[in-house]
């Protein structure tokens, strides 16, 4: 069964005003248009086109609690029916977005199961209200998630950094800072003194957060302002045609100032991988990643959770102790997620977890009598979206008409499903 689907783009103030817009060719809001979700999350269920296919239902939530059988399959109903955490509503794991950002997000990470489900528990047992604005934990799930960049870049910092490759940073800083007419060691000094031990990240950043947010002692204060005045003759060196090394990472340093001025985040910032992904390339972001994204235009498929640490970066709540217990600390290359190919025009994201992966499917409009055909077989119940051109989807019982702009949720008895024309679809599905 095909069942078309709708949302209204959430109006995050970090969200773009157009883009969004531009790839589906819908008329822009004048609002920021951050996120298009498309799924059954209590925060924003996709809406259904026409109810009357789906006994009269209004959105996927509605459908998936009345017939969930019908809409998720019978293993997927069963499995999801008996946590009794999540209460006896059965429940799509995956969400996918179209996600626009024009300022940076704010740093975060996500928890393990276990970690959700303790801490969901334990808030719970406080009597700490779910939509309160100092609750960590809305629901008992992990949030792994992926972004799959469709603007010609996708800026992002995603992972801590090896230590060597931050002492390097701090050198270039020193360089700089000794060529001013004011040289100020001693906030860098204040840096490097706590960088070292087996825990040298992790009380880093402890330091930065207590400090940065309220201590009594300044140094953070006086650090975050001397690397934010260091990243401005930076690229005001790199403008005039000096080589700085790093020079991405000093101008994010820049960026960041610019949206949360004094926040220490921008000196986590730099402790974190700088990524620039090209359209067509992904990040897997597990449980523990600190990562944050600062600009551009991505499909991004995740586990159905809303549980977020943050790290900086925001004025929302921010509990340290939590999130320091979260974060993983080992020193990563970027996340780079490499796709399988399973057959021409046929790429498959796949990461280490049951609750989604993306298809990405192309087609070239071809000179043919017959248009090319693409063919993924699903492993549970999915939302396809088409982003450019059109096609005819059809599965084991059913078909339906997809253009630029449309999407549709996909019962899993749909089986092998076929795409016939030309353009770009993006599928969601489970990944047993």
């Amino acid at each position: 069964m095909f069942v078309g689907i709708t949302n209204t783009p959430r109006n995050y103030a970090w969200g773009s005003q157009t883009a969004i817009a531009d790839l589906l060719g819908h008329a822009a809001s004048g609002q920021p248009e951050a996120e298009l979700w498309l799924g059954a999350h209590a925060g924003s269920p996709s809406l259904i086109d026409d109810p009357s296919t789906v006994g009269g239902a209004t959105d996927l939530a509605e459908w998936i609690g009345a017939a969930p059988e019908a809409a998720l399959g019978t293993a997927l109903a069963a499995s999801v029916a008996t946590d009794s955490l999540a209460g006896p509503a059965p429940r799509l794991p995956f969400l996918l977005k179209i996600l626009a950002a024009d300022r940076p997000l704010s740093l975060q990470a996500h928890p393990t199961s276990e970690r959700a489900r303790a801490g969901f528990e334990l808030e719970n047992d406080s009597d700490v209200p779910v939509g309160a604005g100092n609750r960590n934990y809305r629901d008992p799930f992990h949030k792994p998630e992926l972004i799959f960049a469709l603007s010609d870049t996708f800026e992002a910092l995603s992972g801590f950094r090896d230590l060597t490759e931050v002492r390097r940073i701090i050198g270039e800083l020193r360089a700089l800072d000794v060529a001013t007419d004011n040289p100020q060691p001693g906030a860098l000094d204040a840096l490097e003194s706590r960088l070292t031990g087996p825990d040298a990240v992790s009380d880093t950043v402890d330091w930065l957060l207590r400090d940065g947010r309220g201590g009594d002692s300044g140094e953070v204060k006086w650090l975050v302002e001397r690397v934010v005045a260091l990243a401005h003759h930076a690229v005001f060196l790199a403008a005039g045609g000096a080589v700085i090394s790093f020079a991405t990472e000093l101008a994010t340093v820049q960026a960041l100032a610019a949206e949360y001025p004094g926040d220490p985040g921008i000196v986590i910032a730099l402790l974190v991988n700088r990524v620039s992904l090209k359209r067509g390339e992904a990040l897997y972001l597990p449980a523990g990643n600190i990562h944050a994204y600062l600009s551009g235009l991505g499909v991004e498929v995740m586990a159905a959770s809303d549980n977020v640490l943050r790290g900086g970066l925001t004025p929302k709540h921010i509990d340290i102790d939590e999130l320091l217990a979260v974060l993983d600390f080992t020193p990563v290359a970027p996340p780079y997620l490499v796709p399988i190919i399973e057959s021409e025009g046929v790429s498959v994201f796949r990461p280490d977890v049951a609750d989604f992966q993306l298809v990405h499917i192309v087609a070239s409009a071809s000179s043919a009598p017959a248009p090319e055909m693409r063919q993924f077989a699903l492993t549970g119940p999915g939302i396809a979206i088409c982003t450019s051109g059109g096609f005819l989807v059809a599965g084991s019982g059913a078909s339906v008409t997809l253009k630029r702009g449309q999407a549709v949720y996909v019962t899993p008895d749909e089986g092998v499903l076929t795409f016939a024309g030309a353009g770009e679809v993006f599928l969601a599905t489970t990944n047993t």
